[in-house]
């Protein structure tokens, strides 16, 4: 028989995370292909069917998740009857939170209490989700709205010992994001954080999860214009066109896009995507500038341009102008799932820790010992296929 994964989701009533459900929905009914998902193709031992895996999490919104689905406008009524309407029935747990970490998102399905009841109750909600879906392993996936930078020099960030005197201090460095990764981590659940908010790694977290063997990967996903800026540059490396200046701007009008208004979460955001360009290339780029902006009217179609200003043989000038038109949540709801699904499989082959060969999937790809993650495209996925492809015994 089958052995079904359970995906615990922080933000389950968002965008990606709808999205998410919804596809998988529907390819259990057979009303969706595999089409967009990256490791549909590869036959590797233990690792999770997509029809197997069931989904639960936690939402400030307490709308059923069809709702959710349709204010957001990715899916809709079509999707609903044709495969998803499971959605319709399913509604998010309470969920931790913070304006003062994210200053546009809120809602009432909040939990209350300090820090450790919050850790308790989510530890309490993976247990229950786990026993009455019967499954057999459950992962967690931060699918939240960006929260602000957190303050790294605090005492309660420094070592595993602060953090914990934080947790029953209630201190405010502490983050929604941070307690999530605790408490998967503290109940030996794989974590991966698809978001720009500091969580698994803060160094005290990533020292817990190595400590306890368990795996967990981030962050960030890299779904739309970072993606093509690592598979692009490396290309631009190797034919020796050298870059003199990047230019990258993106309008978005989705909750992310609001939750990005906030400058404190549009600074957590535009850390991870301007960290790539200097390690593939070799050299700083002065001129590297990135902006978000907030456009109500677009929704989940974002639309991103770039300028690569280059110089070739010879000092002669070029331009490379690239205009990508996307849909936010069809690209990043693919990704978390097989992050998913690969967590699972490390941990099942008892790979803990920070797992580096899922940098593929992430803008700042989280290393173990503090190593420069790589961002290359290629090169990430190599990483990615050797580890798949060594299918070593299922511990």
């Amino acid at each position: 028989m089958a052995e079904r994964l359970g995906v615990a989701i922080v933000g389950v009533g968002g965008a990606v995370a709808t999205t998410a459900i919804a596809g998988i929905e529907m390819i259990k009914a057979g009303s969706n292909s595999l089409d967009g998902l990256p490791l549909a193709d590869r036959d590797v031992p233990g690792m999770a069917a997509y029809r197997d895996l069931e989904f639960g999490g936690w939402d400030l919104a307490d709308d059923t998740l069809g709702a959710c689905a349709i204010r957001h406008g990715v899916i809709g009524e079509k999707e609903l009857s044709n495969g998803a309407s499971a959605l319709n029935t399913m509604r998010p747990w309470k969920a931790a939170g913070s304006t003062g970490y994210c200053a546009n998102i809120d809602g009432g399905n909040k939990l209350t209490g300090g820090h450790r009841a919050a850790v308790e109750q989510i530890q309490a909600d993976l247990q229950r989700f786990r026993r009455d879906k019967g499954l057999d392993r459950v992962v967690v996936v931060n699918l939240a709205s960006t929260e602000r930078v957190a303050d790294a020099a605090d005492p309660a960030l420094q070592s595993l010992e602060g953090f914990e005197r934080g947790l029953d201090s209630d201190d405010a460095a502490i983050s929604p994001a941070m307690l999530y990764a605790y408490a998967a981590i503290d109940a030996g659940t794989p974590y991966a954080n698809f978001t720009p908010s500091v969580a698994a790694d803060i160094a005290p977290l990533a020292a817990f999860a190595a400590e306890r063997n368990v795996p967990v990967a981030g962050k960030d996903g890299k779904t739309g214009q970072t993606f093509i800026k690592t598979v692009i540059a490396p290309a631009l490396r190797d034919r020796a066109l050298h870059v003199d200046g990047w230019f990258s701007t993106n309008i978005l009008g989705n909750s992310d896009g609001l939750a990005l208004d906030d400058p404190k979460s549009l600074q957590s955001k535009l850390g991870t995507k301007g960290s790539v360009l200097n390690q593939i290339l070799g050299y700083p780029v002065e001129d590297h500038i990135v902006m978000i902006h907030y456009y109500r009217p677009r929704g989940d179609d974002k639309e991103a341009w770039d300028n690569i200003d280059l110089t070739g043989f010879m000092g002669q000038k070029m331009q490379l102008k690239l205009n990508f038109l996307c849909k936010d949540s069809i690209l990043a709801a693919p990704l978390a799932i097989e992050i998913a699904r690969c967590l699972d499989l490390a941990q099942q082959r008892g790979e803990g820790g920070v797992q580096e060969q899922l940098g593929l999937f992430f803008k700042l790809p989280q290393t173990a010992n503090g190593r420069e993650p790589i961002h290359g495209f290629p090169e990430q996925q190599a990483m990615l296929d050797r580890w798949l492809d060594r299918a070593p015994e299922i511990a």
